[in-house]
């Protein structure tokens, strides 16, 4: 059999045409071809005009992989997607700017939970046995990955796979989202198995993924297989694939090899060169005990399961303290002195003359709990939203939940989304 291919080419900005030429002739290296319906899921986790810019893949590049598209004939483009947090995604993909550049570019843009789902079994599927997949994605001809090269507070690196929980609508989005984390990614492969990746890593992001800082490569990555493009890009943000948990997972349920020798790689951009270069504070937000704060944290296993519980509790901790320190730079060194607790943590808590916040409904403390005062915040798994009121709080922190914009933005993008998910039917 043919290696999987992997193109790399470099792209030293977002010029649109520049991209295009580079995308027309890698999908001609390829051999592909377009034809009937075609689906583009990009990653549009988030997005923020005020303090989130570099969350979500460009659209200027989706915009040029839709010009090339169209010169195959095609019936119809759908750019889709479903974003994080429980909020409307039509609001992350104004503010992202992709309703603009789709109407430029003469494409549909949809948000997948506004729009009628079929329920499909997985034949494959650890903990998702079945799952509400969009119309869109099930009926697509070509399907078209484009996520945003990023580290990620859990899972390493966010590329390819990590992208498929975006095709999730938020009635299941956080179904499994805790210890077995890893193995759902994995799960998605099944129904989100892409024809062609095209992953925008001219800015890659460090720090929490949903609120990142961004690094010049100045690449584009193009490639015909989900699992060989995470392999290259595990490789090229410093990863061996073998410690990437879910790719580890992907290759041992026999969806590709993890060895760098089994993947072609071509294009004028070198892989060596692409490793070498920086690329930002890649464990910012990976690992709370090394954040500049005067709150500590103690990390227990989730329940019965011998497991640190990444996914759930303790990525809602990351991901909230991440947005609060993206939006108001310095607030966490001038945080209120505590403790934030994740899971069984089976020592001594100690914090009398500060409070210490219980995270999760199995949340406790074996040992000896101490504290000025005790909190708590249910939740299993409990999503970052839910702690943006209540971390604050505790720690003293500016909240994102009090932004009168943002308020009212969320208010108004709710009730849109609320009428067409009541005209298309959306059950």
């Amino acid at each position: 059999m043919n290696k999987p291919r992997v193109i790399l080419r470099t792209c030293p900005d977002y010029n649109p045409d520049t991209i295009a030429g580079i995308l027309k002739e890698s999908v001609h290296d390829l051999g592909m071809r377009f034809t009937g319906n075609v689906f583009i899921k990009p990653n549009v986790v988030t997005a923020n005009k005020k303090y989130i810019h570099n969350s979500y893949t460009h659209p200027s590049v989706v915009a040029a992989m839709a010009r090339v598209v169209k010169n195959d004939p095609v019936r119809r483009v759908i750019i889709g997607e479903s974003g994080g947090y429980g909020i409307p995604s039509r609001l992350f993909l104004k503010e992202a700017g992709y309703v603009e550049m789709a109407r430029q570019a003469g494409v549909d843009l949809v948000d997948l939970n506004e729009h009628p789902v079929v329920e499909k079994t997985l034949e494959k599927g650890r903990w998702h046995k079945q799952i509400l997949l969009s119309k869109y994605i099930d009926g697509a001809d070509v399907k078209i990955w484009m996520p945003k090269l990023k580290y990620h507070i859990f899972a390493s690196i966010t590329n390819c796979l990590k992208l498929n929980i975006g095709i999730l609508t938020h009635r299941e989005r956080m179904l499994f989202h805790d210890h077995r984390i890893h193995e759902k990614i994995v799960d998605l492969l099944e129904p989100g198995y892409p024809d062609l990746v095209v992953s925008d890593a001219i800015d890659i992001t460090y720090g929490f993924e949903s609120a990142p800082y961004p690094v010049r490569l100045g690449l584009l990555m193009i490639a015909d297989h989900p699992l060989a493009a995470d392999v290259v890009a595990a490789h090229i943000m410093g990863y061996d694939p073998h410690e990437v948990t879910h790719l580890k997972i992907a290759a041992e349920r026999g969806y590709g090899s993890l060895e760098i020798e089994d993947v072609a790689i071509s294009g004028d951009a070198g892989l060596e060169e692409m490793k070498a270069r920086p690329k930002g504070k890649n464990r910012l937000f990976q690992v709370l005990q090394e954040l500049d704060t005067p709150i500590r944290f103690f990390s227990g296993e989730a329940w019965d399961t011998g497991m640190v519980c990444d996914g759930g509790c303790e990525g809602a901790v990351k991901g909230c303290l991440g947005t609060i320190e993206k939006r108001s730079p310095g607030s966490l060194r001038k945080a209120r002195p505590g403790a934030i607790v994740c899971g069984v943590y089976p020592g001594d808590v100690i914090m009398p003359d500060g409070p210490v916040l219980l995270v999760g409904d199995c949340t406790k403390v074996c040992g000896k709990l101490e504290a000025k005062k005790i909190y708590r915040a249910k939740g299993c798994p409990i999503g970052a939203r839910n702690l943006m009121m209540k971390i604050p709080l505790v720690f003293k922190l500016p909240s994102p939940m009090l932004d009168a914009r943002d308020a009212s933005l969320f208010i108004w993008n709710s009730l849109v989304k609320g009428f067409w998910m009541v005209k298309n039917r959306v059950l």
